[in-house]
Parts: C-alpha cells; structure tokens; sequence
C-alpha cells in the first residue's frame, strides 16, 4: 500500500492558517487594550480644564486690585506753617504737652498750635504716622491725650466720640467729640487712616463747626 506524504513546506503554511483562525476565534467580541501612553495622553475636551491663554492672565492681572507699592508712597505728616488758613504759633507751644505715644525711627510727629492772627484761642494738632499699632488705636491714645491736657474729669465718664459722615478728600475715619459740659466748648477731633493719626483740639466750638475746620487743616497736615 503506497502512503500519500505531504510535503513539509504545505504542512507549515497549513498550521500557520490553523492556528491564525483560531486566534480570531479567541478575540471576537473584545476590544483591543489601549497602551498606558495612549490612555494618558487621550482627554476628554468636554472634561477637562481649558488652560488660561497669555489673554485672559493679562485681564486678571489688569482686575487685581493695586499693590501698596504700585498705589504711591504712603502718606506722611506735615509740620506745616499754616493749616486751613490758620497759622503757627511760635514761642511756647502747649501741644507739646500731649503724649504722642510711641515714637520709633521714621515716624514724623507734628506737635503745634495753629491761630488766626491775634486770637488767643490755639487749636492744638498732634499727628504721628507709620505707628507700630492700628492708626484707630493711636488716635485714642491721643485723645485721652488731649482729654488729659484739659483736664477732663474721668469719673464722668469719656465723652463719646461721633463719626463725620464724610471724611474729605484724604478718606479714612474721622470722628469729633464735644469735651465739654458748655453747648459751645472745647471740641476734639481726630483721623484715622491706613498710615497716619491725627488729633485736633478746638476750644469755643461746636462739634459742626470744629469737624468743617478739622478737615481742612487736615490738607494741609497730611501729604
């Protein structure tokens, strides 16, 4: 009996076909894996933060609020020689008196006496800036100051101090208290801002009257 022999390259390509089919067979109905790289890199665009552009960092940059450094120097007080039309008073100056608080290297201190020409009736200034402190704190330093200058019985309690709906120009707080049991008496006045602290005594005034004049010297006291 002859036995047919098949020939060995035909039996390699036969398996290769076998063994191809049955490794379809084995993947129908899965989905091929994607590579870690692939998946890292793929982002869903619905999803996924949008960087900001070189454009809308300026537009932020443009809305923030100005730096101190970028809004100017800060504002210092002034001895002047004149402050809302009144003058200096040379010679013995009773703002001295008034304990300024603290005082540390670059901090300017304005302690004087302003009048009109010939009245005996000096308003008394003592201003401070760059204070250590809150300037809020500062100022009520100064008032007690000046609450103690004139003699100003406590066990009567400290009089209360009344805001001034509009501080002026130079903004911040400003507030005025009548130091006196008289309808037209001693006043004090006082600022508060982000840098400076002032205190201004007003004798034979009113609270009205004194706070209009207060803010105005208040110009040219404050730069």
């Amino acid at each position: 009996m002859r036995v047919s022999r098949v020939p060995a390259v035909t039996a390699a390509v036969l398996g290769l076909v076998l063994l191809t089919g049955c490794q379809g067979d084995d993947l129908k109905g899965s989905k091929p894996a994607k590579s870690p790289a692939a998946s890292a890199s793929t982002v869903d665009p619905t999803t996924a933060p949008a960087r900001p552009s070189a454009t809308d960092s300026a537009k932020a940059s443009a809305s923030a609020p100005p730096s101190a450094s970028a809004s100017g120097p800060a504002r210092q007080v002034i001895d002047a020689s004149m402050a809302g039309g009144l003058s200096k008073v040379s010679g013995r100056n009773p703002a001295r008196d008034v304990d300024p608080g603290e005082m540390r290297d670059g901090m300017n201190l304005v302690s004087a006496a302003y009048s009109d020409w010939g009245s005996d009736d000096a308003v008394l200034v003592v201003a401070v800036d760059h204070v250590p402190e809150a300037t809020t704190k500062r100022r009520e330093h100064l008032w007690r100051g000046m609450l103690e200058h004139i003699k100003w019985d406590f066990d009567q309690g400290v009089p209360e101090a009344q805001p001034v709906s509009d501080p002026g120009p130079l903004g911040g707080s400003v507030e005025c208290m009548p130091a006196s049991l008289a309808e037209n008496g001693n006043v004090i006045c006082g600022w508060a801002d982000a840098t400076t602290a002032g205190v201004a005594l007003f004798p034979n005034s009113t609270v009205m009257s004194a706070s209009m004049e207060f803010m105005t010297m208040r110009v040219d006291l404050e730069k």
